[in-house]
């Protein structure tokens, strides 16, 4: 200004002829703007400043005719019209037409900020939190993705938090400006795309984080809502900057930037900008905008500037703004905003009071920190969240499989489980609960309870809370979703009849009930239950518990009877008029369980079981026996729903006008099913085609007497009773214990009483678990020890810390002593314990699943029977724990196992 000004006041046609033919930037014709304006108004006291200001004429025209001027407008910014023709969607349509440059977009966007300036009805960009405590305010949340690309489970998790803290705003203060706050960061043009804002949009929708001001609200009152939109704004605050002081121009080429960067690595010192341009010398200022030499602008970092904030997640982060950042810019040369300027006049403009984000921001937080508090902004509070890293412990990304969160709706996951999972990468309540309602999720959270630890994304747990929220849902309730899946695997025809349709989907939707985790598998479901994958040949039968079944002897008599009276006509099928019967009780009501069948007295599943029992009766076989060969020789496999259920859905889907595309399904009907039977039982072994018969030892006359003593004996002696006899508790076989060893001990960050332990239990990674022995033992006495794990626990939260497992350990009466339970030193690691005289091998003895030790409670119905003995030997009902190596033993005699 000082350098400029005179001039102009001297021969200001004369320059204004010749900067009209000049090519000069838009930033230096702003700043020529402001020098020329500064004059102006010292000399002609502000009668001409209208006519060089990139400010709106309409600011002035309350300008009284004496000179003086009328109080300017204060409160909130009102929105200036404009047309929806936006930054973004001009370059779209220059690109198309093969006339988009660097210098069209340079000049493009200096035109549209003169445009849109000339139309503001005032001159003030408002911060609705200046003069107020932060703390104070009612919560205004914003989620501020950019349109490149999909919404990932990260950015969905950020839009959560902030989402659940403007509710919560919301419902304890109503009347209050609260607000979820949608903004679109669309300022990288080459990258951002309509389509991907309306998909990031679109799974919002989805997830039901419904915003209350956004890109589709013209109207409200902190728009626009799209970086593109603003540029208004972003140039008159630019300006502000520039007329205080607190930026300047830089001249330097990129050329020049390398130079000196390379020059500070070779130095050894970090590397910024020098500050060349900080303070030159007018003269040459306005030397090189004359001249046309292009140039950023630069914010001006304050001599010995420290900043500190108070992170909600981190606690108290500082930096020392020189020494971190120097002088960075806020425009490019091309007239462009950087992302921390928009980001932080954003925030400002918009009332934003705490930004929640992930931890890859926080170097951001410092320009924009000094950026707001150049502009005379409050600062939001900040809570920089800790990244989401897959099972392999890096980021979580593509490789991981699903991340995106179209890809979760396209699997069959519900919004509320997501919304649910999501809550819990990083934050608990403080209870063991992990089923969460959306409404309750709003009461509890609290960001101050959010972890900096870095979260693991467990595909697996989230298919069990899905499977969770799935389970509180009706048939009915889920019958559009199964629909959908059914739809997307191409099983349903598109001209199928509504009848039939929706006969189908009710028929997979409560086939798959009990099991399905998520509503496409009941899609795959169906259409397993549809086809029929037995094996060409009994050499060809990889499944080994089928392979063993069949060689019992059972399997090849029954098929050879079903396949007979299929043949006569005698085998009941369903009835096609009635085909939901087997899911249905006599009053219509829906059956859930996998073990109920409906129907009614004279209906397919009651004749079916009457045929079973006519079978079982001419064989003589029963139990297992019968319903697994029965199973296999129907349906093809050995596991699975209820049979009835699944030939009434296979009767549905062969149906001349079904609904079901029998190519796609790949469906095969009953009559191809026992030819395909016939085929197999042809080339099962003779030795596999009938029961095995035990001989029974003959006895010789001596040995039945001295049987005979041995009673008389036995009885006189009055032999104690084995305490397992009486025992009506779970089977111990339930328990999955094994043989670990901890590799890693280390303590809870926020829970004065656990370890944090990694053990190794033979699989392939090792389990993280959280145990309660910090008040008995030193962590250096744990790390390298063999214990007793109990694998078979479902994976849950320990203040934060996700515990997959339990170690055993033995305590006296008041707990006041806790020891391990030691396996013999040369016990193998991940090796099962075992107790004498029970079998732990077949097949009735593997572990329970997790959710059925938990949901059945059989560790607590275990509990009071896992004991120490005199000796300090833990004995279930008198026997021993036991390895490959020996018995177990523990320092506590008379003890609980726990």
């Amino acid at each position: 200004e000082r350098a400029i000004g005179p001039i102009l006041l001297r021969r200001g046609p004369t320059y204004h002829r010749i900067l009209a033919t000049m090519r000069i930037p838009p930033v230096a014709m702003a700043l020529l703007a402001v020098a020329a304006r500064g004059a102006l108004y010292r000399a002609n006291s502000g009668v001409f400043v209208a006519a060089f200001s990139t400010a709106s004429r309409a600011a002035f025209s309350a300008r009284s005719t004496d000179g003086s001027a009328a109080s300017p407008t204060i409160g909130r910014r009102r929105r200036a019209p404009h047309s929806s023709d936006t930054l973004l969607t001009k370059v779209k349509e220059l690109q198309k037409q093969g006339k988009w440059s660097e210098k069209t977009m340079m000049f493009s966007a200096v035109e549209e900020t003169a445009t849109e300036a000339t139309t503001t009805s005032d001159d003030v960009i408002a911060f609705p939190q200046a003069g107020k405590r932060i703390e104070d305010c009612t919560p205004r949340m914003r989620f501020a993705p950019s349109p490149t690309g999909s919404l990932h489970v990260g950015g969905a998790r950020t839009a959560l938090y902030n989402w659940f803290v403007a509710k919560k705003g919301q419902l304890d203060f109503p009347d209050d400006d609260g607000a979820f706050v949608l903004r679109v960061e669309d300022t990288d043009l080459a990258r951002s795309t309509k389509e991907s804002e309306e998909s990031v949009l679109a799974d919002l929708k989805w997830l039901g984080l419904d915003w209350d001001e956004g890109p589709d609200m013209p109207l409200a009152k902190y728009g626009p809502y799209r970086q593109s939109e603003r540029n208004e704004i972003y140039s008159k605050l630019a300006e502000k900057l520039i007329d205080e002081g607190k930026a300047y121009p830089c001249f330097c080429t990129k050329e020049e930037l390398e130079e000196m960067k390379a020059k500070q690595e070779a130095e050894g010192v970090p590397t910024r900008y020098d500050g060349t341009w900080r303070d030159a010398d007018p003269d040459l200022v306005a030397q090189k905008m004359a001249e046309g030499a292009p140039y950023t602008i630069r914010f001006k970092v304050p001599a010995n500037a420290r900043v500190v904030i108070e992170d909600a997640v981190r606690g108290t982060v500082s930096w020392d703004a020189e020494a971190t950042v120097g002088d960075f810019i806020l425009l490019r040369s091309s007239g462009i905003p950087v992302y921390n300027f928009c980001v932080a006049v954003d925030d400002a403009s918009m009332g934003i009071t705490t930004v929640i984000r992930a931890e890859e921001h926080l170097t951001n937080t410092l320009r924009q920190c000094l950026i707001l508090d150049a502009l005379g902004a409050p600062r939001p509070r900040y809570a920089h969240c800790s990244l989401i890293l897959g099972e392999d412990k890096q980021k979580l990304s593509k490789r991981h499989g699903a991340t995106s969160c179209n890809q979760f709706k396209l699997d069959g996951f519900l919004p509320d489980a997501m919304i649910n999972y999501l809550a819990l990468l990083g934050w608990n309540d403080g209870t063991e609960n992990e089923i969460f309602s959306r409404n309750e999720l709003v009461e509890a959270f609290d960001v101050n309870r959010v972890v900096k630890s870095p979260s693991i994304f467990d595909m697996d747990k989230l298919r069990w809370i899905n499977q969770q929220h799935l389970k509180t849902k009706s048939i009915e309730e889920l019958s559009d979703l199964v629909k959908e899946q059914m739809d997307l695997i191409g099983l349903i025809k598109e001209e199928a009849g509504d009848v039939q349709v929706r006969n189908v989907v009710y028929a997979a939707t409560a086939l798959a009930k009990q099991m399905m985790q998520t509503t496409r598998d009941a899609a795959t479901n169906a259409q397993t239950a549809m086809g029929y994958e037995l094996p060409e040949s009994f050499d060809k039968v990889e499944d080994a518990e089928a392979k063993k079944m069949i060689q019992q002897g059972n399997f090849y008599p029954i098929a050879q009877a079903l396949i007979r009276d299929f043949e006569g006509g005698n085998l009941p099928q369903p009835d096609p008029a009635d085909p939901l019967a087997p899911f249905l009780e006599d009053i219509n009501k829906p059956i859930v369980e996998d073990d109920k069948v409906g129907g009614t007295a004279y209906s397919y599943p009651k004749a079916y079981k009457v045929h079973m029992k006519s079978i079982s009766k001419e064989l003589g076989v029963k139990g297992k026996n019968l319903f697994h060969p029965i199973r296999l020789a129907l349906t093809a496999e050995m596991s699975g729903q209820d049979v009835t259920k699944q030939m009434a859905l296979l009767q549905m889907a062969v149906a001349d006008d079904g609904c079901i595309d029998k190519e796609a399904a790949e469906v095969v009907g009953m009559a191809s099913r026992i030819e395909r039977l016939k085929n197999f039982c042809e080339t099962i072994p003779e030795e596999f085609r009938a029961p095995k018969v035990k001989e029974e030892k003959k006895k010789t006359e001596k040995e039945s007497k001295q049987d005979d003593a041995a009673a008389e004996a036995a009885t006189a002696a009055a032999a104690p009773t084995d305490p397992l006899e009486s025992y009506e508790g779970p089977p111990i076989t339930a328990l999955d214990i094994r043989v670990g060893r901890i590799t890693k001990v280390w303590e809870h960050e926020e829970a004065d009483k656990l370890y944090c332990e990694e053990i190794d239990v033979g699989e392939d990674e090792p389990r993280q678990v959280a145990s309660g022995l910090r008040p008995y033992m030193n962590k250096e006495d744990i790390e390298g020890r063999r214990v007793l794990v109990l694998c078979n626990l479902k994976a849950r939260k320990m203040v934060g810390f996700p515990s997959h497992g339990m170690v055993l350990c033995a305590s006296n009466e008041d707990h006041s002593e806790v020891k391990f339970v030691s396996p013999p030193v040369d016990a193998k690691v991940g090796e099962r314990i075992t107790i004498p005289g029970i079998d732990f091998e077949g097949e009735e003895a593997q572990p329970f699943a997790e959710n059925k030790i938990g949901k059945k409670k059989v560790f607590e119905k275990l509990a009071p029977h896992l004991v120490t003995n005199d000796y300090g030997t833990p004995e279930f009902m008198g026997r021993p724990f036991l390895t490959s190596a020996g018995v177990c033993t523990s320092p506590i005699a008379g003890g609980n196992v726990a």
